[in-house]
């Protein structure tokens, strides 16, 4: 099954039909609200705001653990997340997809981003945090005669946020080789490799980042009015990705699935070592 996680500009999809409604509670606290079970042209997928229904979390507020750990416990297999990002380039223009298949963390720690710790140790790896085979068959769906281009081997900077970069920090995100810049795929994309579940992350350019000095820096609701825009390009992306694999499994390359790269694999405490109550939560995240 797949999961939908949508951004900012992606709290809704007014094209889902809503089949149930459920209860995010966790072993990591509750999950954001809205999580709920949707049919999309006969497909059935989860789907979780990541923000929340009413968009009240910031991008440090999000209980990243107890999202994914959701997902999982629920069913999902492969996550196809829409997030809003900015543009540190001159080519990825507003209204443009990306599909980064790269990522730079700088975001300041406060953020709980592994399901290790406290009596739990494993190592995955986050080498290749995402599948290229299905990032370039995401892009061969696009529809033809668009007024957007899509692209994918780019690179992801994630910053703490809420506030947007100073120009000073947006001209070292470009000097970092970074092409787009967000405040949510991390620590996202490394919780669902750690539950063995695949991640595509689908980013659309809402706005030029500070940097560019010939494009003075966009306001909230010129920004608000591209996601207009950009929420239904995902609302059809998503279609024609579930028409392609309603089962969000064989959308991706075998040898590349993140099941064979997670704790699954990467665990190393022996599981006799490990405390009745957490090997509860812990086997939700090593199952097929």
């Amino acid at each position: 099954m797949w999961a939908i996680i949508g951004g900012s500009g992606f709290e809704k999809f007014d094209g889902f039909e809503t089949v149930e409604e459920l209860y995010g509670e966790t072993p990591f606290g509750m999950a954001s609200s809205g999580l709920k079970k949707v049919r999309v042209n006969g497909t059935e997928a989860l789907f979780l705001s990541r923000h929340g229904a009413h968009h009240e979390l910031t991008p440090s507020e999000v209980n990243y653990r107890a999202n994914i750990f959701a997902l999982k416990y629920f069913g999902a297999k492969s996550i196809l997340s829409f997030s809003a990002v900015g543009s540190l380039r001159e080519e990825l223009a507003p209204g443009d997809l990306v599909i980064p298949n790269q990522y730079i963390d700088r975001t300041k720690g406060i953020r709980e981003h592994t399901f290790s710790g406290d009596g739990i140790v494993g190592h995955v790896s986050l080498a290749k945090p995402v599948c290229l085979s299905a990032a370039e068959k995401t892009l061969a769906l696009l529809p033809e005669g668009r007024d957007w281009q899509g692209s994918t081997g780019k690179t992801y900077i994630c910053i703490e946020g809420p506030n947007f970069s100073t120009k000073a920090e947006s001209h070292v995100y470009r000097q970092f080789g970074a092409d787009i810049i967000g405040m949510t795929n991390f620590p996202e994309y490394a919780l669902a490799r750690e539950a063995g579940m695949n991640y595509l992350p689908c980013c659309f350019v809402t706005d030029y980042d500070c940097w560019n000095e010939e494009r003075p820096h966009v306001t909230l609701e010129e920004v608000i009015d591209v996601m207009r825009a950009n929420n239904a390009k995902a609302f059809a992306l998503a279609q024609a990705v579930f028409a392609e694999d309603s089962s969000g499994i064989r959308y991706f390359q075998s040898g590349d699935e993140a099941l064979e790269q997670g704790l699954r694999a990467g665990l190393m405490t022996p599981k006799e070592a490990i405390s009745a109550e957490k090997m509860e939560w812990l086997k939700v995240l090593l199952q097929d």
